[in-house]
């Protein structure tokens, strides 16, 4: 990491729920944030423009100690069809490969490349542990995240750091996947999806942030690390968790067939009934203290 004080920290998807509290954290911090955005966008002091389907002018690296990389299509917004599983890729990959091309050929790049990723490499595997070391899974998730990753290979070859924070269900009041299901459980109509026993790991967003700040500054890490609470639940244990600190009752299930009618077979598939049971091992291992290793406590803060 660069020795230059404030840390220059650029950042890629800075509009989306984890970008956005990853910028407020850092400017919290004293650390310098600029902000890459489509070209169409780069009107506001510290935006860098750029055509995500083009490498960056290798010069405008010049001064940047590290990239976040969060910028892709949301997986979660419309039913799987074609054109949006190739915009799921192609917004992820491309873009990737450009930016860490662009970072290759500059005189000073980045010394430290933090790559969005998602637990979805994994795809479904019941109750088995998965850490970093295990392979990837089959199926259309695991195909763009292994994509996703070798895309850095630029970045890599030339010898920035890069770290692929695969991230798990994220927790937060802002958004996300638990904005989604506050209402009906809300109005009475929580319960369980599917059989209920499929592992759901999830993270608190503060976790996502200190996780993406520990690795700036930990030197030592590199490659894969699982962005997820050291205790992940089964989605029964969840749909519970939450009912309870709603005090709302969780007696209706949402049976398999009604999530693949509501969303589409390999969606409903990939985001609600697949099981990754995962631990952050290499995040354990370098120290990092979860400020929410618990899921009770986690929505109880969100909630309040």
């Amino acid at each position: 990491m660069a020795t230059s004080n404030p840390l220059h920290v650029r950042i890629s998807g800075s509009s989306g729920l984890i970008g956005s509290a990853l910028n407020q954290s850092l400017e919290a911090n004293g650390t310098r944030v600029s902000h890459l955005v489509r070209s169409s966008r780069a009107a506001a002091p510290n935006t860098v423009a750029w055509n995500p389907a083009l490498p960056p002018d290798p010069d405008s690296w010049n001064g940047v100690d590290a990239l976040v990389h969060l910028a892709g299509e949301s997986i979660a917004g419309g039913r799987w069809n074609a054109a949006k599983k190739e915009r799921i890729r192609s917004t992820r990959v491309k873009p990737t490969r450009a930016l860490c091309e662009s970072m290759a050929q500059a005189a000073q790049p980045p010394k430290v490349l933090i790559c969005a990723s998602a637990i979805g490499y994994y795809g479904d595997r019941g109750s088995e542990w998965l850490d970093e070391d295990s392979p990837a899974g089959s199926g259309f998730l695991p195909e763009v995240c292994q994509a996703w990753e070798d895309a850095c290979s630029p970045a890599r070859d030339a010898g920035i750091r890069v770290i692929h924070v695969r991230f798990g269900i994220v927790l937060a009041k802002q958004g996300g996947a638990l904005q989604s299901m506050l209402l009906p459980f809300r109005l009475g109509f929580g319960g369980r999806v599917g059989s209920g026993d499929q592992y759901w790991s999830w993270v608190a967003l503060e976790d996502v942030v200190g996780a993406i700040q520990h690795g700036l500054h930990q030197g030592q890490l590199s490659g894969p690390i699982n962005v997820t609470a050291p205790h992940p639940v089964t989605n029964r244990d969840f749909t519970t968790a939450l009912g309870q600190v709603m005090h709302r009752p969780t007696l209706i299930p949402l049976p398999a067939f009604g999530a693949r009618l509501a969303l589409g077979s390999e969606m409903a598939d990939s985001l609600l009934l697949a099981s990754a049971r995962v631990r952050p091992a290499r995040l354990l291992e370098s120290g990092y203290e979860f400020r929410f290793p618990e899921l009770g406590p986690c929505l109880e803060s969100i909630l309040a």
